[in-house]
């Protein structure tokens, strides 16, 4: 019912200045980039079951510092999520914590994975042509990139929150960041519960339409 044309229409619109279908622009950009990353995933995850029902197919060992990796990314979410929750308050000081856990966390996980990594290669029966294996490097790589990918997003936000700032815009960038780092905190927990927590073959080709 909009009509640009008209005197009372364009006095509505100058109130806006198009700062609404900005917020929007972004928000429906992240929903199909986070589309997008879902179903490279959701391949991977049926790739993978599908290499499980080959006769040559051999576990990958178990690294138990995936576990406290976990609990760190959950963190990590939470305090995104307490950020977000401090921007809409207005509570500044608070959200400038949140922000900061939450991106300290981020890179304990990231390192964490990389000494899971090690810790894999040093275990007896490793071995770099198991697929089990190329497949652990090749998911967790990806996810790992994802997430230093968010950190990218999350430095520039960091860098707004200083001084003189547009509350609004950075409301808005702390809440695209969090609903990132909830969606990547999501596929590492199917990740992980998957693929990750021991031999779940039954579960995964049942969920993936192989069995």
């Amino acid at each position: 019912m909009a009509k640009p044309w008209a005197a009372e229409q364009g006095k509505v619109d100058d109130l806006y200045a198009g700062g609404a279908s900005f917020g929007l622009e972004k928000k429906t950009a992240l929903i199909v980039f986070l589309a997008v990353v879902a179903v490279l995933f959701m391949l991977l995850v049926i790739a993978y079951g599908g290499r499980m029902t080959f006769g040559d197919w051999r576990p990958a060992p178990q690294v138990g510092l995936l576990w406290a990796n976990t609990v760190v990314l959950i963190l990590s979410s939470v305090a995104l999520q307490w950020a977000q929750v401090a921007v809409r308050r207005g509570q500044m000081d608070v959200m400038r914590i949140g922000l900061f856990a939450a991106g300290a966390l981020t890179v304990v996980f990231l390192f964490g994975q990389l000494l899971a990594w090690r810790q894999l290669g040093t275990m007896v029966y490793f071995d770099v042509t198991n697929p089990a294996v190329a497949f652990f490097y090749l998911i967790t790589g990806i996810h790992g990139l994802h997430l230093l990918g968010g950190l990218v997003a999350w430095g520039r936000t960091v860098a707004r929150v200083w001084g003189d700032f547009d509350v609004s815009k950075i409301r808005l960038s702390v809440e695209l960041c969090a609903v990132y780092w909830h969606f990547l905190l999501l596929v590492w927990l199917v990740l992980f519960g998957l693929l990750f927590t021991g031999n779940n073959l039954d579960v995964l080709l049942k969920l993936c339409g192989i069995r």
